[in-house]
């Protein structure tokens, strides 16, 4: 399984909020876009060399809502200092306010930021250990 590549998949009514947060504010690219396909419109982001990307998906008749948890996370390693503030730094500017984490080890040397349907990311500051 080393040539594996992830998606991650959700749901959204605020697609275009949801692509800002993760556009402008975690500097993901677009890397995708599709329109009333068989009903469904879409965006997919992430970084070109990455080995995964989100995507995230409207279909008018469906009422995604919010993350059911507070504990709904995606979590990004960013060991390197200078990278980690300069993440936080960016999510801020572009108008994103950290939350207080649901489990306390997150901020510890992490911040956590809320998307527009309340699903978490955090951006730790450690590495990431196998």
């Amino acid at each position: 399984m080393t040539d594996v590549k992830l998606r991650v998949v959700r749901p959204t009514n605020r697609l275009e909020e949801v692509i800002r947060f993760y556009r402008d504010g975690l500097g993901f690219e677009l890397i995708a876009a599709f329109d009333n396909q068989n009903v469904f419109s879409g965006r997919i982001l992430g970084h070109p060399q990455a080995p995964w990307h989100l995507a995230f998906t409207y279909y008018r008749d469906l009422q995604a809502g919010r993350a059911p948890t507070q504990d709904n996370l995606l979590v990004f390693y960013l060991p390197d200092r200078a990278e980690w503030e300069s993440a936080v730094e960016r999510m801020r500017t572009n108008g994103y306010s950290s939350v207080t984490s649901f489990n306390p080890y997150w901020d510890r040397d992490g911040a956590t930021f809320e998307d527009p349907d309340g699903y978490r990311i955090v951006l730790q500051n450690t590495a990431w250990v196998k």
